[in-house]
């Protein structure tokens, strides 16, 4: 399911919530807490617009279904406002690559496989400049510890315990090699430096880190994380939501398993398709 179709599900869902419960609009948004601006624009028919973590487990909890049902994960709906609260939690995005909770995930899941499809490609693969241009005007450029952070993710992929998979699109790396989307404006010397910084980091972590490369004509993922047996990450543009059942770590294992079969670049090809763009590179 792609973000689109994801979006569709969401409002389909979201207006049945509404015609059930026999409120307008206005009513409904007061009974979830949620801004009747912010009910106007979620049950828009435009574009891939998808709820806050907050603003879902306000719903989940108000009409009593399920995050997963919203979201078009399942067609199960029913579940206990006490649920929610053990399996799920919010936590804010700070807008500033690889913050400090992050990383502390990542050390309860030592020993363990972490599995995460990122928005574009890892910030610890990322030069200072890009991440510099991808994070202005955030917290990222004005905390002097950022990129303390970002070496201290480093240092624990060169840990000879650690096991990371990534799957992201071959769109995410070709569009920052020429400059285009978000990247419009970065420089071809930063692009270059980039692309130079990625292959010679990833030759070195390989195969403790393993990148594998779909593409966007095929599927599309929301950015997520597993953290071994731990907990999902699934990021939701400001906000984390966090997942700790059995139930939901299985269900985001299957769709990383997914994601891996529909991948045209393989771990071992990856060096290899980075000097291909590298030379594409005008």
């Amino acid at each position: 399911m792609n973000a689109i179709d994801s979006a569709a599900t969401f409002r389909r869902r979201l207006q049945s919530l509404i015609d059930r419960s026999g409120l307008n609009q206005a009513a409904f948004a007061r009974m979830t807490t949620i801004d009747r601006s912010t009910l106007s624009q979620l049950l828009s028919a435009d574009g891939a617009r998808m709820p806050r973590a907050d603003t879902l487990v306000a719903l989940a909890s108000a009409c009593h279904v399920s995050v997963d049902w919203l979201l078009g994960l399942t067609t199960h709906e029913e579940v206990g406002t006490q649920i929610i609260d053990s399996v799920m939690q919010i936590q804010a995005h700070t807008r500033s690559p690889i913050d400090e909770r992050f990383v502390e995930w990542l050390r309860e899941a030592e020993g363990y496989r972490v599995r995460t499809v990122p928005e574009s490609f890892p910030d610890f693969l990322k030069t200072e400049d890009v991440l510099r241009f991808e994070y202005q005007g955030s917290a990222f450029n004005k905390i002097v510890g950022s990129l303390d952070i970002v070496e201290t993710r480093l240092a624990l992929m060169r840990r000879p315990e650690s096991e990371l998979e990534v799957c992201t699109s071959v769109q995410a790396i070709t569009m920052m090699a020429k400059g285009e989307g978000k990247w419009e404006g970065l420089s071809r010397s930063v692009r270059r430096r980039q692309l130079e910084h990625f292959a010679q980091l990833y030759s070195e972590l390989y195969p403790s880190l393993r990148i594998y490369l779909y593409t966007l004509t095929e599927t599309y993922s929301n950015p997520f994380t597993v953290f071994g047996p731990q907990r999902v990450a699934l990021f939701l543009g400001t906000s984390f939501l966090l997942l700790n059942s059995i139930e939901h770590i299985r269900l985001f294992s299957r769709r990383f398993d997914e994601l891996i079969k529909l991948a045209v670049v393989q771990p071992n090809q990856v060096t290899d398709t980075l000097a291909d763009i590298l030379s594409e590179l005008t």
